[in-house]
C-alpha cells in the first residue's frame, strides 16, 4: 500500500534512497559495504554551492553520487550508468546534500549542537567497528579507517548531520493526522476501475529494405553507445585453502585425549537425576496435610493451585531452584514417596519423586571416539584459522600473490572476465563454479591495486585467497563484433520513424471522432488488431509489482483521451485509448480508509519535514547551482564509460 501511495504522490527517483541526506560514509560501515570509501570528502574542482559559511563543492557531489551508483549497481548488476541517471538520480542526491549542509548551518545559528559523546555512541554502535564479543574496538575502527581511506573526521562530520538532521525534522514531522476527508479520495484510487484499448504499430513493419552503410552504422552506434555498453568486467586469480587440507595433522594423539577425559572427568562421572513434583503452600499446616493426602494433584485442587514439574534435574539445580533443603529430602526420598513439608522463602513444599534416572560412569574408552571428533574438529579450526592468519599477515607485511602461492604450495585457478553477476559475455554457456560464486561481489569492490585477499567459501572450512588481475572499465564492444544484431536495431530504428509518422496521423484520426478499429483498419498496411484492457488499480499494483507503462498511464488519462507511447527498444508505438472510469468509493469498503492513512500518515510526515527544510534554505538564502550538477553528470559519464552529453 505504501508503494502505492509514493507511487501517487513520489518522485520517480522515490524510495533509491533510504539514507537520511546521503551520510553514506556512516551508512556504508553500518552496513559493512566498506569496498569503496577512500573518495569520500574530496573537495575542491568544479563549481559549488555557497550555503552560509559552508559550501558544497562539485567533486563532493560527484563522488557521493557514484558511491550511489556503486550501492545500487552491486544490487542490481545490469545497471549501467546511464539507467542511473534516467531516474534524474544526481539532482536529487545534490537536494539532499544542500538540505544536509542547510540544516547543519540553521542549527550553528541557532546554537543547536551535537556533543562529542552522542557521536561517538553512534560510532561506537557501528558492527564494523566492533570486536567478536559485539563491544568497540579502537584498534579495528582505526584499522578500518586506514584501508578505506576515509577520515575520521569525515566519518564524524557525516554523523553529525545525521544526527542534527534527526533533531530538527523530528519534531517538524510528528504527529501528522489527516482526517478523512483528506484520505478518502486516495483510498478511493484504489478502488477505481479503467477499460480501454491498446493498439500496437510495430516498427517492422517499416525495416529498410536494404542495409545502412558503413557510415550510418558506425554513426547510429556511437549515438547510441549507452545501450550497447558492456558493464564493468574482472578476471580474477584464487587458491583454495581447504580445512581437509590439515586432516592429518588435525588428528589427537593418546596424550591428548587423556589430557582432555581427565579435565573433563565430572562430565564422564556417575550422575543422578530426578523427576520431581512440587506443591507450594502457604502453611505448614497445609503441607502436612497435603502429605497425607491421595495425590498431590488432589491436594493442590483444594487450595486452589496448581503441581510444578521438574524433569530429569540433578541435585544441583535443583537446590538452586528450590532450596538445599528441598534438594536433600527429595534426593533422599525413594521412588513414588512424597516427602516434606519443607520451609521455603515463598511458603512450604510438599515433594514427590516421579522417577529416577541414573546414569553409570563413562570409562574413557567408551567416549574416546567423542572426544576424538571433538579435538579434531577444534584442532581443524585452529590449523585453519593460523595458517590463513599466517598467509595474511606474509601478503600485509609485502609478498606478492605468486610468492604466498608458491612458499604455501598452494593450486591457482583463474577465470575469464566476469560481470558482477557471473555471466561471461564471450561465452553465453559459462556457469561460474561453486567456489566462484562467492567471489563475486568481494572481487568487484576491490580496487585494481588490492593486495589479495582471503574470502570465505563455506565458513570455518573452505577459503579463498582472492586476487583481482584484471579490469575491463564499462565500454560498448567492438562494432565488428555485433555489426549483425546493430544492423537489425539501425532497420528497427529507421522503421520507427514511419511507425511514430503512421501513430501521429492515426491519432488524429481518433481524435476527429474515428472509432480505434477503423482508424486501424484504414491504416494502409496491416496492423495488429487493438487489445481491450482492464483492470482496478489496486490490482495492477498488486504484490508491489509495478505494471507495464503502457498500462499504468491509463490511470493517468482523461476518459475518452488517447496517447502514443513507444514500445521499447525501437519495436514500435503503441496507440492507447482510454474508454471508461468507474469511480471507487472507499468509505463502502470498512477499514480501507484507516488502512491508506496509516500508509500516508509517514509520507506526510516527511513531507512536513521536507517542506521545513525548504523553509532553512530560504532563511539561508541557497541559491542551486545547475552547473554543478551538470558538470557532476557529464564526470559520472566519464568516468563510467558513457558517452558525453
Amino acid at each position: 500500500m505504501i508503494t502505492f501511495v509514493r507511487r501517487i504522490i513520489g518522485s520517480k527517483f522515490g524510495a533509491v534512497f533510504a539514507l537520511l541526506f546521503l551520510g553514506l560514509i556512516a551508512f556504508a560501515f553500518a552496513a559493512g559495504d566498506v569496498g569503496n570509501l577512500g573518495n569520500f570528502g574530496s573537495m575542491g574542482g568544479g563549481s559549488s554551492t555557497k550555503i552560509g559559511s559552508q559550501s558544497l563543492p562539485e567533486s563532493e557531489l560527484q563522488s557521493r553520487a557514484q558511491r550511489v551508483f556503486e550501492q545500487q549497481r552491486s544490487e542490481n548488476p545490469g545497471m549501467k550508468i546511464s539507467d542511473f541517471l534516467e531516474l534524474n538520480a544526481v539532482p536529487q542526491i545534490y537536494n539532499q546534500l544542500v538540505a544536509g549542509i542547510a540544516l547543519s548551518e540553521f542549527a550553528k545559528r541557532q546554537g543547536i549542537h551535537v556533543s562529542k559523546r552522542m557521536v561517538d555512541a553512534k560510532i561506537a554502535a557501528i558492527p564494523a567497528f566492533q570486536d567478536a564479543a559485539g563491544k568497540f574496538s579502537q584498534s579495528i575502527f582505526r584499522e578500518m579507517l586506514s584501508r578505506t581511506g576515509v577520515s575520521e573526521k569525515a566519518l564524524r562530520d557525516d554523523i553529525e548531520k545525521e544526527l542534527i538532521a534527526e533533531m530538527l525534522l523530528g519534531p517538524a514531522s510528528f504527529g501528522a493526522r489527516l482526517p478523512d476527508s483528506l484520505v478518502l479520495p486516495y483510498a478511493s484510487l484504489l478502488l477505481e476501475a479503467r477499460e480501454g484499448h491498446i493498439a500496437a504499430v510495430p516498427s517492422a513493419v517499416f525495416k529498410p529494405a536494404g542495409p545502412p552503410s558503413d557510415k550510418q552504422l558506425a554513426d547510429f552506434y556511437k549515438k547510441n553507445a549507452d545501450r550497447y555498453t558492456i558493464p564493468e568486467r574482472r578476471s580474477m586469480r584464487y587458491a583454495i585453502v581447504d580445512a581437509d587440507r590439515f586432516a592429518a595433522a588435525a588428528m589427537p594423539t593418546e596424550a591428548e585425549i587423556k589430557a582432555y577425559y581427565d579435565k573433563n572427568k565430572a562430565r564422564y562421572a556417575a550422575k543422578e537425576t530426578r523427576t520431581i513434583e512440587q506443591l507450594i503452600l502457604p502453611t505448614e499446616n497445609a503441607a502436612k496435610a497435603a502429605v497425607n493426602a491421595a495425590s498431590l494433584d488432589a491436594a493442590a485442587r483444594a487450595n486452589g493451585l496448581s503441581v510444578g514439574t521438574f524433569g530429569q534435574t540433578s541435585k544441583a539445580d535443583f537446590a538452586k531452584a528450590a532450596s538445599a533443603g528441598a534438594a536433600d529430602a527429595a534426593f533422599a526420598a525413594p521412588e513414588g514417596k512424597t516427602v516434606g513439608p519443607v520451609e521455603l522463602e515463598l511458603g512450604w513444599a510438599v515433594l514427590r519423586v516421579t522417577g529416577i534416572q541414573k546414569t553409570a560412569e563413562q570409562p574413557i574408552d567408551a567416549v574416546k571416539p567423542e572426544i576424538v571428533e571433538m579435538l579434531k574438529a577444534d584442532k581443524h579450526q585452529r590449523l585453519l584459522a593460523d595458517f590463513i592468519s599466517k598467509i595474511e599477515d606474509d601478503v600485509a607485511n609485502g609478498s606478492t600473490f605468486d610468492e604466498v602461492v608458491k612458499d604455501n604450495a598452494l593450486t591457482v585457478e583463474t577465470t575469464p572476465s566476469l560481470l558482477a553477476t557471473g555471466q561471461n559475455v564471450d561465452d553465453p554457456v559459462y556457469r561460474p563454479t561453486a567456489d566462484v560464486g562467492p567471489l563475486l561481489k568481494p572481487a568487484f569492490e576491490m580496487e585494481g591495486d588490492d593486495d589479495a585477499q582471503f574470502v570465505p567459501i563455506t565458513q570455518q572450512q573452505r577459503y579463498a585467497l582472492l586476487d583481482v588481475t584484471n579490469i575491463t572499465p564499462p565500454a560498448p564492444p567492438p562494432l565488428e563484433k555485433v555489426k549483425a544484431i546493430i544492423v537489425q536495431h539501425y532497420q528497427l530504428h529507421e522503421g520507427a520513424t514511419k511507425a511514430r509518422a503512421l501513430a501521429d496521423k492515426l491519432k488524429g484520426e481518433i481524435d476527429k471522432g474515428t472509432p480505434l478499429d477503423k482508424a486501424l483498419a484504414g491504416a494502409g498496411i496491416p496492423l495488429p488488431p487493438a487489445q481491450k484492457v482492464a483492470g482496478r488499480r489496486a490490482d495492477l499494483l498488486r504484490d508491489d509489482k509495478r505494471p507495464p507503462a503502457e498500462i499504468s498511464i491509463l490511470f493517468a488519462m482523461a476518459q475518452g483521451s488517447v496517447k502514443i507511447m513507444p514500445i521499447p527498444n525501437d519495436q514500435g508505438y503503441f496507440i492507447i485509448m482510454l474508454d471508461k472510469i468507474e469511480q471507487g468509493d472507499a468509505a463502502k469498503v470498512p477499514g480501507l480508509v484507516d488502512k491508506v492513512r496509516s500508509d500516508i500518515t509517514t509520507v506526510v510526515a516527511n513531507e512536513y519535514g521536507a517542506q521545513f527544510e525548504r523553509a532553512v534554505e530560504r532563511e539561508l538564502d541557497v541559491k542551486h547551482n545547475p552547473a554543478a550538477i551538470a558538470g557532476a553528470t557529464q564526470e559520472l559519464r566519464r568516468i563510467n564509460g558513457a558517452a558525453a552529453q
